[in-house]
């Protein structure tokens, strides 16, 4: 069945788009908080085509679809025009320690914008290009329209951002992009320039010069007006997120659809104007300076450093919390040298990837790695770093190095962006100074970049790698020398003989329990495939197949594993326990990871699982098992991590 289908009968019969107060999904199951449970027509759902079954737990109602619920939840969305009414299990809650949060925050605001940035960046890019090679002349009807394109973005950023961030922190983002206008506003951005009335703190380095008045209260203007800043117009939507929310609890609701956004603009623009953009401008000029001194310092450490970790950065997500004091050096400055110094990482990335393929006897991995070289040519590494380089080790490790020494030669050479482009090979017209004639520091940024490249191919060609899908052997988890898989032995069970496809450790250590005593009907009735269940006595989580990391919940209480041989596995830890939102689990892996049987995959706490009132018991299952003859359990009730769980038989 196609999924716009499933969603559109999933819609109908839930009550309507009228009845649904939020939906998220976990790992198999689409959850629903509706007004009214009543008038959700539940047994038509559990037997539509595409549905496991409907379960009612924790003040949700859940629909069972399986394997495939995000391209559901997806369809449901866009069916039931329910984007407003999506939450997700990462964002609920004040989660996480003070820089999880931040980092979150800045992913959120920027990254829907990320992508347009780049692209009119690029145009800019090549624009300058042009200029410089006398393609093209700066007074041309040509130009204008094309620096128009390509510039408006970065002028209005404001606005763009007061959209992200009202959308980030659940203000309406039409306020927010109001709040963004009045900051760009033409008439404002001209009195930046204009005459003084008077200074304060004349004498200081705080002097300021004043050109308008609010009520009488001083009104101090960057020079050059809010085009372009990044600090103010986050820290007003912040601010105008907290009013908002305040307005619609005293407001009536008969009036709260214009009054709502009326008294909050009313009090947010004039303090953002008086107060917040004013301490803003002093903070994001503070933040340049502090960039550029750690950069002065040490150039050629900074190089090292940022070059360096750059990929590990961008692994756990970290990366974004430099790319708004690029934008921020951008504004201020003019030009970055921050971000500029991880430039190379992704050719030295590449590199390795182009030696992995020129050496490895794999043909699935000389297979994977011709995409990863030409994405990671345009500076999109993640293919070659989750798919090839970081599994296999030694590319990654030599990729990093290669990324270091490139980064202390852009600093060698000086080399700053001046606007934030594109990637790879189209980022070279990053460098390109528009108050400048020629092509300036670009002719040796190619150079040091094709060097990167020969560096991580060559060295990776030289130091070697070990193999990524050939290795047909199973570790333990307390470390046992491995030893080699039995495929294809024939087997009896239950009175029949079967020919064994793959044995199936234990994820952990307890007692067996028959799926079908499990207290939840998904799992029960095997609807979501066949397995056993394992009732904890620690929280350690383990492997039980060698193969690849394929799903791991944002709030780390599932994850599914296809092993080397096919057969794709989930390991639920608990009932209901999506509801933690995380608390008391710790992922040791991540999506894209390979593993082996026996090794830790999560660890959680059971106190907590249990003290919040849900049960421990973990289902094991094999959610392709309708693809095999039979998956045959264990005899044995309790049971120790490793130990043979099941076997799936062909």
């Amino acid at each position: 069945m196609a999924y716009e289908e499933l969603a559109k009968k999933i819609i109908d019969n839930i009550g309507g788009t009228e009845n649904v107060i939020s939906v998220t999904h976990c790992i198999t199951r689409l959850r629903f908080k509706l007004k009214d449970e009543e008038k959700a027509n539940t047994e038509t759902l559990k037997n539509m085509d595409g549905v496991v079954t409907v379960m009612k737990s924790g003040g949700q109602y859940q629909v069972v679809i399986g394997n495939h619920v995000p391209d559901v939840y997806e369809q449901v969305l866009k069916e039931g025009n329910l984007g407003n009414a999506a939450e997700s299990s990462e964002d609920s809650g004040e989660k996480g320690n003070p820089f999880d949060r931040f980092i979150d925050l800045v992913s959120g605001i920027f990254q829907p914008v990320l992508g347009v940035l780049a692209a009119t960046g690029m145009i800019k890019g090549f624009l300058a290009l042009f200029v410089a090679a006398g393609w093209l002349s700066n007074t041309s009807g040509t130009y204008q329209i094309l620096n128009a394109t390509g510039d408006a973005l970065f002028y209005f950023f404001p606005i763009f951002l007061g959209y992200t961030a009202a959308k980030k922190l659940n203000l309406a983002p039409f306020i927010g992009m109001a709040i963004g206008g009045a900051l760009v506003y033409p008439s404002m951005a001209g009195l930046s320039g204009g005459e003084t009335l008077y200074t304060l703190f004349e004498g200081t380095v705080f002097a300021s010069p004043v050109v308008l008045e609010f009520i009488g209260i001083p009104v101090i203007l960057p020079q050059g007006g809010y085009g372009s800043t990044v600090i103010p117009i986050i820290l007003s939507v912040i601010f105008a997120a907290k009013i908002e929310k305040l307005m619609k609890k005293v407001i009536p609701d008969v009036i709260k659809l214009f009054i709502v956004p009326f008294a909050t603009l009313l009090i947010v623009v004039p303090l953002t104007f008086i107060v917040i953009g004013p301490i803003a401008n002093i903070a994001a000029n503070m933040i340049g300076a502090a960039t550029l001194a750690i950069y002065d310092f040490s150039p050629i450490v900074a190089g090292l450093v940022i070059g360096g970790l750059w990929q590990v950065l961008v692994i756990f997500g970290l990366h974004w919390g430099l790319v708004p004091v690029a934008i921020n050096n951008l504004s201020v400055y003019g030009f970055d040298p921050i971000l500029a110094l991880s430039f190379i990482a992704s050719f030295a990335q590449t590199g390795a990837i182009i030696g992995v393929m020129l050496k490895t006897k794999e043909q699935k991995v000389k297979t994977l790695s011709i995409p990863a070289i030409i994405s990671g040519l345009f500076g999109v590494t993640e293919p070659a770093i989750y798919g090839i380089s970081l599994p296999l080790k030694k590319p990654f490790i030599i990729s990093c190095i290669g990324g270091a020494l490139g980064g202390a030669a852009l600093a060698v050479i000086n080399a700053r962006s001046f606007i934030i482009g594109g990637l790879g090979i189209f980022g070279y017209t990053n460098f390109l100074n528009p108050a400048e004639p020629g092509l300036g520091m670009v002719p040796w940024i190619i150079v040091i970049s094709v060097a990167g490249l020969i560096f991580g191919a060559v060295v990776t060609y030289i130091v070697g790698f070990g193999t990524l899908f050939e290795e047909n052997k199973v570790a333990t988890a307390q470390g046992v020398e491995s030893k080699p898989v039995t495929e294809g032995a024939v087997i009896q069970a239950n009175g029949e003989t079967y020919i064994e496809k793959e044995v199936l450790a234990s994820v952990m250590e307890g007692h067996v329990i028959p799926l079908s005593q499990v207290e939840d009907e998904a799992f029960s009735s095997g609807a979501m495939g066949k397995g056993v269940a394992v009732e904890p006595v620690n929280g350690k989580v383990v492997s039980p197949v060698t193969g690849e990391v394929t799903v791991l919940f944002p709030t780390h209480h599932a994850v599914g594993i296809k092993s080397d041989e096919g057969v794709e596995v989930l390991i639920h830890i608990g009932m209901d326990t999506v509801q933690l939102d995380g608390k008391g689990f710790t992922p040791h892996v991540k999506v894209g990871d390979k593993v082996t049987a026996g090794q830790l995959l999560i660890e959680c706490d059971l106190d907590v699982i249990r003290d919040a009132g849900y049960s421990a018991v973990t289902p094991v299952i094999v959610t392709n098992s309708d693809e095999y003859l039979d998956v045959i359990t264990t005899d044995e009730k309790a049971i120790k991590s490793a130990d043979h769980l099941m076997t799936v038989v062909i």
